[in-house]
């Protein structure tokens, strides 16, 4: 088997990607986008009638310019939600407007609005994952969106504040940021490169991975954001891993045995303590890391960007 098959043994494999042949060639359990990905996805031509749907869609509904420009969004996000579980057997993340990370009540109804637009396409809460921000706003929404059965994926994770906060709100899975943590450490250390044994996004998710099991919290753990094949192969036994078409490729690509590096029964010496959080901890906590401050606020100014430049595109065609 390849490396990729093995992994499937040991994690669920989910493509982080809106290219559906993508999808389609690497057979992932979910899949997960961002406005990102979306934008990037809208640059193809074989993806132009989903944008032409989602316009004629808010075209139909009224309102002012910005009212269908909204409109259109949300439901351009569901279009591409919608193909992708054609493909795909069980779930799909769709990510709420970054710019309403640190609003709570409009997070929970965009949340709303987005699963709402889903079940007029048939497809029940169950598939969904509402992907939203780990700011404490974004936290405060998921931990309310939860009770109502809607499950959400906390996204731009990057620290322990953030890990807490999430499981004590008992969200359905996060996703901390291997790359963009490696990056960080790269760039402060001026280096090139950082092994696989010692990097710190690796490092991350490995103890997240353990604190969740320790103390027997029910929140999924998806690695996201990789940089190369290695840092995926550190964390075999990850409950998720999600992974670009790119290095879906390479591991598939690629033979060898795979050790499974994370396992719930096997924490080994992990002693950490357990901590509750409450707004002022939280901050304070996310506060003292620099680099998780710092790429938190970095992933939202991104992820907001491209928002922007996906409406100006669509903003043409209202």
């Amino acid at each position: 088997m390849s490396l990729l098959e093995q992994l499937k043994t040991m994690t669920v494999v989910v493509a982080d990607t809106g290219d559906f042949e993508s999808i389609k060639e690497f057979k992932p359990r979910d899949a997960t986008t961002n406005p990102s990905l979306i934008l990037a996805a809208t640059e193809d031509e074989k993806y132009q009638r989903l944008i032409e749907q989602a316009v004629v869609y808010a075209k139909t509904k009224g309102g002012s310019k910005e009212e269908k420009l909204t409109i259109c969004m949300d439901k351009l996000s569901v279009n591409f939600g919608t193909e992708i579980l054609k493909i795909v057997p069980k779930r799909v993340s769709t990510e709420v407007d970054a710019r309403l990370s640190f609003d709570t009540e409009a997070t929970l109804a965009k949340a709303r609005q987005l699963i709402k637009l889903y079940a007029d396409e048939g497809i029940p809460k169950e598939k969904i994952l509402i992907k939203v921000a780990s700011t404490w706003e974004g936290i405060k929404a998921a931990e309310i969106l939860e009770k109502e059965g809607i499950h959400c994926n906390l996204t731009l994770l990057f620290s322990m504040a953030q890990t807490i906060a999430c499981a004590e709100a008992k969200v359905q899975l996060i996703s901390p940021f291997v790359g963009r943590i490696y990056d960080w450490y790269k760039k402060d250390r001026s280096v090139d490169d950082i092994p696989v044994s010692e990097d710190p996004g690796v490092a991350s998710v490995t103890e997240i991975f353990k604190y969740y099991k320790k103390y027997g919290y029910k929140t999924e753990v998806m690695g996201a954001s990789f940089r190369k094949a290695g840092e995926i192969t550190e964390l075999a036994g990850c409950d998720l891993l999600t992974i670009s078409p790119k290095l879906l490729k390479e591991l598939d690509e690629m033979d060898g045995t795979l050790e499974q590096k994370l396992k719930a029964d096997d924490l080994g010496d992990y002693n950490q303590p357990k901590i509750s959080l409450d707004e002022k901890a939280f901050r304070w906590m996310l506060n003292e890391d620099a680099m998780a401050t710092e790429k938190l606020a970095e992933g939202i100014r991104k992820f907001a960007a491209d928002i922007v430049k996906l409406e100006a595109k669509i903003r043409e065609k209202l």
